[in-house]
């Protein structure tokens, strides 16, 4: 009886059902180790502000801020509060200190609709730099974040819930009739339910977000199109993956836009409070693209979102090129006949 058990056990334990648990092991690791490094000790860092002074003050003040320990501001000189302000509605700068010359309160200009957590964090590093000089700072926020969207992290949800039923359906067509597509005919009706399947859910999570939550109070329109390239795009790019590796490309998928997309987008610490790796691979990845783009559409009318959507373009057509020509090289090494003395 023993001896019957323990023969069930071991024909249960697989080589592949091994390889596939250590596989899990690993990416259960590596989702603590992204998102602990990436977001354990966010700082500032370059990021990109304007001074508006007196011209002999304006050269001063920039070069104090700029010689700040460890580089907090990437700061330049403007010529009036109306450019500083349209720089930030333009997404060009994330801040601006308006120097008041006959008085000791300045003016700070922020958009928590990029991330209360960069407003507060420039407000923060201000006060302590004119708290030694014995001025102060009043705050102006430029592009408020919707008082129902706390902290201005809905924009950063928003994508999230895309990308994971994205790459949750891309899974669930792949594997539902084997491993790998067996021709393109099926990856091509995988490829098109993928589409019907961004409509719909690009539509119903722009709805649920603007309308009926009133948490992103963008263009539902624009939005919707959004969600819906960053649906096909992810899901796509699952598929292509999937159709080259077969289930590890599941979990590579995972890797690419859980692990390693989630921590680097920008939401709950935006791109200049992040560790300098994490900043530059956020925007290259589908959900930090997409968490830019559906903050200019909720709050800067749509301005600087030109990268993001060819950066989910590019995920998108590549998914599809990859997904078809994986299909097409399996049909022909199955068409192969096989050598002499092996089975057909």
């Amino acid at each position: 009886m023993k001896q019957s058990t323990l023969s069930e056990v071991k024909s249960a334990v697989t080589p592949r059902a091994t390889l596939l648990v250590i596989g899990v092991v690993a990416l259960q690791l590596l989702f603590v180790v992204s998102y602990v490094g990436a977001l354990h000790e966010p700082k500032l860092r370059d990021v990109a502000f304007g001074v508006v002074a007196p011209p002999a003050a304006a050269e001063q003040t920039v070069r104090r801020l700029d010689g700040l320990p460890g580089s907090p501001l990437d700061p330049r000189a403007l010529p009036d509060e109306a450019a500083a302000r349209k720089q930030i509605e333009n997404r060009d700068i994330d801040g601006a200190l308006v120097v008041n010359p006959g008085g000791t309160t300045d003016t700070l200009l922020v958009a928590s609709g990029s991330g209360k957590a960069l407003a507060i964090a420039l407000g923060s590093l201000t006060d302590n730099v004119l708290e030694a000089e014995g001025r102060t700072a009043r705050t102006v926020d430029v592009a408020p974040a919707s008082p129902h969207d706390f902290n201005g992290l809905s924009s950063f949800y928003l994508v999230i819930g895309l990308c994971v039923g994205a790459y949750l359906c891309a899974s669930i067509l792949a594997i539902s009739a084997g491993a790998r597509p067996a021709n393109p005919t099926r990856a091509a009706t995988r490829l098109g339910t993928m589409v019907l399947v961004a409509l719909a859910g690009g539509l119903g999570c722009a709805i649920i977000g603007g309308p009926i939550l009133g948490a992103l109070p963008g263009s539902v329109w624009a939005l919707w199109g959004l969600g819906a390239l960053i649906v096909f795009a992810v899901g796509a790019a699952t598929l292509a993956l999937q159709g080259l590796f077969g289930v590890i490309g599941i979990g590579l998928a995972i890797l690419l836009v859980v692990i390693l997309g989630n921590p680097s987008a920008g939401g709950a610490f935006p791109a200049p409070m992040l560790p300098p790796f994490w900043e530059v691979i956020g925007p290259a990845l589908p959900p930090g693209a997409g968490t830019w783009a559906a903050r200019s559409i909720t709050y800067f009318d749509g301005n600087s979102m030109t990268s993001s959507l060819l950066v989910l373009s590019a995920w998108a057509v590549a998914g599809v090129v990859v997904t078809m020509l994986a299909a097409v090289l399996r049909r022909r090494r199955a068409a192969e006949p096989s050598p002499p003395g092996e089975p057909s």
